[in-house]
C-alpha cells in the first residue's frame, strides 16, 4: 500500500514510519522544513527513495495545505494523518489550537477528496481529549463517547480546555465531513491518552520533546527531587503500540469507519518514580526520597476491548515503556 503519513517528524509518525515499512508499505511523510525530512531519511539509509521519501507541508493551518501533498505517482491508496498542535503555550485558542486542528483535519480529507480518488483508508490521530468528560466520568469510558465541551468553553477557559475542544472539533468534523461529503474514503479515528515510550533518536533536541515525555526528563534530570506532581492523566499508551493501531486502522478492512479508544491501562508517577529506581539505580539520588502516592483508586472506568478485538492490540507494560523511553532520553544527552 502507498501511505501518505502527515506530521512526519512527530514523536507518533516517526514510530508509524518504522511500522509502514515493516509492513512493506510505501511511504510519503509531510515534514515542514527540508532538514527535518533529510534527518529522517539518514535514519533509514537501506530504504530506496520510491519506498521512503518526504513532502513539504509548511503550515497545516491553511486551508490548501495538502492540496499538492496528496498527489502522488504512483498514487496514495491510504492517508494516515497524525499533524496536529500540541503544547499548553498558547496565547490566542483560536489561532494556536483549535483551527490548526481543525482546518488541518478538515482541510486534508478536502484535498484527498479533491486530488487523490485513489485513496480508500484514511485514519486520524484523535485523544481520549475528545472522550473524555471532566465535569463528570460517564460510568464507563469507550468510544461512545464524547467530551461535553463547547466551542464557547473552548475559546474562553484555559488552554487545557482549548485543547480538549481543538480535539473533540477536529475529529467531529472530520466524522462530519464523511457523512456530508460521501468521499471515496472510510475513517477511521484513534483516541490515545497520555503517550509515553521511546524518542527516536534522530531528534536528539531535549528542549523539544514531546509533551507527555517531558515529565519524565525532568525526573531523570533532578527537577522533581522536592515534588512529585500529582498524576494529570491516569491512562497511558506506549508509542510504539500507539503507532501499530495507527497501521492496522488502514490496513484491515475491519477498521474502517470506527472509532478506537487505545490504552494499556492506568499508572501513577509515584509508579514511575518506582520503575526508574529499579531500573536505573544510579539515577535514584535525583528522583524525589519521598513522595505522595496519588490514591490508586481509579477515578473512572475504561473499556479497550475494541482496540484488542478489531486490531489485536496487546499492549506493553508501564515497565518496558519507562525503562525505553529513559534509555532513548540518556542516549540524548539528559
Amino acid at each position: 500500500m502507498r501511505v501518505l503519513l502527515t506530521g512526519g517528524s512527530g514523536f507518533i509518525a516517526a514510530h508509524c514510519v518504522d511500522y509502514l515499512l515493516q509492513g512493506n508499505h510505501s511511504v510519503v511523510f509531510t515534514v515542514r522544513s527540508h532538514d527535518k525530512g533529510k534527518k529522517i531519511l539518514s535514519n533509514h539509509p537501506n530504504v530506496s527513495q520510491d519506498k521512503l521519501s518526504y513532502v513539504i507541508v509548511e503550515d497545516i493551518a491553511k486551508e490548501d495545505a495538502f492540496n499538492e501533498a496528496v498527489k502522488s505517482d504512483p498514487p496514495f491508496e491510504a492517508v494516515l494523518h497524525t499533524a496536529s498542535p500540541f503544547h499548553f503555550n498558547v496565547k490566542d485558542p483560536k489561532k494556536d489550537l483549535l483551527d490548526p486542528a481543525i482546518i488541518g483535519t478538515t482541510g486534508i480529507l478536502k484535498a484527498i477528496k479533491k486530488n487523490a480518488p485513489s485513496v480508500k483508508r484514511v485514519a486520524i490521530t484523535s485523544s481520549f481529549a475528545s472522550i473524555i468528560n471532566t465535569k463528570g466520568h460517564p460510568e464507563v469510558y469507550n468510544e461512545d463517547v464524547w467530551n461535553p465541551v463547547t466551542m464557547d468553553e473552548a475559546l474562553h477557559t484555559d488552554a487545557a480546555t482549548a485543547y480538549r475542544g481543538s480535539k473533540k472539533f477536529a475529529e467531529k468534523a472530520a466524522w462530519d465531513f464523511v457523512e456530508k461529503e460521501k468521499p471515496n474514503f472510510t475513517l477511521t479515528t484513534i483516541c490515545p491518552p497520555l503517550v509515553l515510550g521511546p524518542v527516536v533518536h534522530y531528534f536528539n533536541d531535549l528542549s523539544s520533546i514531546n509533551t507527555s515525555n517531558e515529565l519524565i526528563r525532568d525526573m531523570i534530570q533532578g527537577k522533581m527531587k522536592d515534588e512529585l506532581p500529582t498524576t494529570r492523566v491516569v491512562i497511558w499508551i506506549d508509542v510504539r503500540d500507539l503507532a501499530l493501531a495507527h497501521v492496522r486502522a488502514i490496513e484491515r478492512p475491519e477498521a474502517q469507519g470506527k472509532r478506537f479508544f487505545v490504552t494499556a491501562g492506568s499508572y501513577r508517577n509515584s509508579d514511575i518514580v518506582d520503575i526508574i529506581k529499579k531500573n536505573f539505580p544510579d539515577l535514584a539520588s535525583k528522583l524525589p526520597a519521598k513522595y505522595e502516592r496519588d490514591p490508586k483508586d481509579d477515578p473512572f472506568k475504561f473499556d479497550n476491548s475494541r482496540s484488542k478485538d478489531v486490531l489485536s492490540m496487546e499492549y506493553r507494560s508501564l515497565e518496558e515503556s519507562i525503562t525505553d523511553l529513559v534509555k532513548s532520553l540518556q542516549a540524548a544527552g539528559a
